[in-house]
């Protein structure tokens, strides 16, 4: 894994919230072996979710892993862990030594996967703000394949919605205060090819 003393490599998107982006994780033998390890050994499902009193299945596909006790819920569906695959359990590891590198110490206890087989599948708006996660969570998400934008608006709508495009084998941190004040989608675009991104948080047992 690439070492995490190259603060050159991190950019500050907003300062209020906190919003960073680090760029070569893993490097580009250690990001495409990855991918192509979680798209082949991680057992990936499609749940439904009720939205407005109907069923309707997700637009993508997805993985809940983690420690034992991190069960979530949302869209009125509780999800149990799955146990920490390897590889995904090593990458955890290593984002928390890049944090603490940079002066922000966390620790993570879960993980959510989201598989998008190509541009058309996509994540409507929403804010990471479930009660598990805390009043104030950081959350840290590893994209890895095909390059797209993570489309960002704020709750008050005092300023225009805008971009953040996320390359392959990067990091986006979303720190305190983020989820409270933006929400964010990944909207279809007509682009080919397999992404994955790995949101890790911190779940406190209710």
């Amino acid at each position: 894994m690439t070492s995490a003393n190259d603060n050159g490599r991190w950019q500050a998107l907003l300062d209020d919230p906190p919003l960073w982006r680090f760029q070569g994780v893993l490097g580009d033998r250690g990001s495409q072996q990855l991918l192509a390890r979680l798209d082949t050994e991680l057992p990936w499902q499609r749940p439904s979710l009720r939205l407005y009193g109907r069923d309707h299945s997700i637009p993508r596909r997805q993985v809940w892993m983690g420690d034992p006790h991190t069960r979530y819920r949302y869209s009125g569906q509780e999800f149990q862990p799955i146990p920490w695959h390897p590889s995904v359990e090593g990458l955890r590891l290593h984002i928390e030594a890049l944090l603490e590198e940079k002066g922000s110490p966390v620790r993570f206890n879960s993980v959510l996967l989201n598989r998008y087989a190509d541009g058309n599948e996509r994540m409507g708006w929403h804010s990471d703000d479930e009660p598990e996660l805390g009043p104030d969570p950081l959350i840290a998400a590893v994209s890895l394949g095909v390059e797209r934008p993570l489309r960002m608006r704020w709750r008050d709508r005092h300023a225009p919605a805008f971009n953040v495009w996320l390359p392959h084998d990067s990091l986006l941190v979303m720190g305190p205060g983020t989820q409270q004040r933006l929400q964010h989608a990944l909207l279809p675009r007509r682009l080919p090819g397999l992404r994955i991104s790995l949101t890790f948080r911190w779940i406190t047992p209710l």
